[in-house]
C-alpha cells in the first residue's frame, strides 16, 4: 500500500478562495477584516512566521498590521499595548507571536486580548468554550487538521483517533475537536506505556510530539490516516515531521507530508478565525464554517 498524500497547500488554497469570497462580501458592507500581529524581540523564526501571516492576509484582501516591539518591553507595557488594540474597532483579530522573550508571561498576555479578538483561540474563555463544543475560534493548527480531514472526505465518526502529545496548542484542543466530530479519542504522551500498541489501534493517528521521525511505520495500523503536525529541523538543515514518512507511507491509507502538510493550514485557519470575528460585527452575523458539499 502506498498512502495518498494529503496536500496541505491544495487544501489551504481551496479554503482561502472561499474566505476571499467572504471578504469581498464584507467589503460591500464597508468592513475589511483586520488582523494585528505583535512580535516581541528579534527571533528569526518568529519573524518569518509573522511575515507569512501578513502576506496571507493581503492575499485575500484582509488588512494586517505588524507591531514589532523590542525584547526589553515590560509585561506592563506589552499588556497596555494589547489593550490599545482591543479598543480599535477596525482590528478584529489580535495575535501575539509566541514564544515571548524570557521574563514575559505568555498566559497573562493572552488573557489581556479581548476574547472576541483572540483569533488564536487560546484565551481561557475560548478554550473553555471548546470543551463544551461552542468555541467561535478553535486553535488554528488542530482546526486545520479537522478541515483537512473534511476536505479529504475521511470519516471521523465512530473511528478511533490517537493523538501523541497533550499540549494546550495542539494535543488537547485536537482531542476536543475530534470528540465533537464523533471519534473515540485516546491522548498519549511521554508517560504512556507501550505507545506503539496505542498507535497500532488508531484509525486516525495525529502526531504532535516534537521529535523527528519518532513514529515508525510498524507502529501504524494498515490503512490508518496519519496526520503529522510536527516540524523539526535536522542537523543538515532539512525539515522533517514527527513521523518517519517513508515507512509510514507504505502502511497508511493517507498521510500528510512535512513540509507541505498541516503547516499551510494553520495560517489559513487564522484567516478564517479573523474573518469570522469581522463577520460577527454584522447585525446578522454569518457563521464561520466552510462546509463542503
Amino acid at each position: 500500500m502506498t498512502a495518498k498524500i494529503i496536500d496541505g497547500k491544495v487544501i489551504s488554497d481551496f479554503f482561502r478562495a472561499e474566505y476571499k469570497r467572504r471578504v469581498d462580501r464584507l467589503a460591500s458592507s464597508g468592513i475589511r477584516p483586520g488582523l494585528a500581529v505583535v512580535i516581541v524581540g528579534d527571533d528569526p523564526a518568529s519573524q518569518v512566521y509573522v511575515r507569512n501571516k501578513a502576506k496571507a492576509c493581503e492575499s485575500i484582501g484582509m488588512y494586517s498590521e505588524v507591531h514589532p516591539l523590542p525584547s526589553t518591553t515590560s509585561q506592563a507595557a506589552l499588556t497596555a499595548f494589547v489593550e490599545t488594540l482591543n479598543a480599535r474597532p477596525e482590528i478584529h483579530g489580535i495575535l501575539v507571536q509566541l514564544p515571548l522573550p524570557k521574563g514575559l508571561d505568555d498566559r497573562a498576555v493572552i488573557e489581556a486580548i479581548a476574547a472576541e479578538k483572540d483569533v488564536d483561540g487560546f484565551h481561557y474563555a475560548n478554550m473553555g468554550a471548546l470543551v463544551i463544543d461552542e468555541s467561535p475560534y478553535p486553535p488554528c493548527t488542530p482546526y486545520g487538521v479537522m478541515k483537512m480531514l473534511e476536505y479529504e472526505g475521511i470519516t471521523i465518526e465512530g473511528k478511533h483517533a490517537v493523538i501523541i502529545g497533550r499540549s494546550n496548542i495542539v494535543g488537547k484542543p485536537q482531542a476536543m475537536l475530534l470528540l465533537k466530530a464523533g471519534a473515540t479519542v485516546t491522548v498519549c504522551h511521554s508517560k504512556t506505556q507501550d505507545l506503539p500498541a496505542f498507535c497500532r489501534s488508531a484509525d486516525i493517528l495525529v502526531a504532535a510530539v516534537g521529535r523527528p521521525n519518532f513514529v515508525e511505520g510498524h507502529w501504524i495500523k494498515p490503512g490508518a490516516v496519519v496526520i503529522d503536525v510536527g516540524i523539526n529541523r535536522l542537523p543538515d538543515g532539512k525539515l522533517c515531521g514527527d513521523v518517519d514518512y517513508h515507512s509510514a507511507a507504505e502502511v497508511a491509507s493517507a498521510i500528510t507530508p512535512v513540509p507541505g502538510g498541516v503547516g499551510p493550514m494553520t495560517i489559513t485557519m487564522l484567516l478564517g478565525n479573523t474573518l469570522h470575528a469581522a463577520e460577527a460585527t454584522l447585525p446578522n452575523a454569518v457563521g464561520m464554517e466552510t462546509r463542503l458539499a
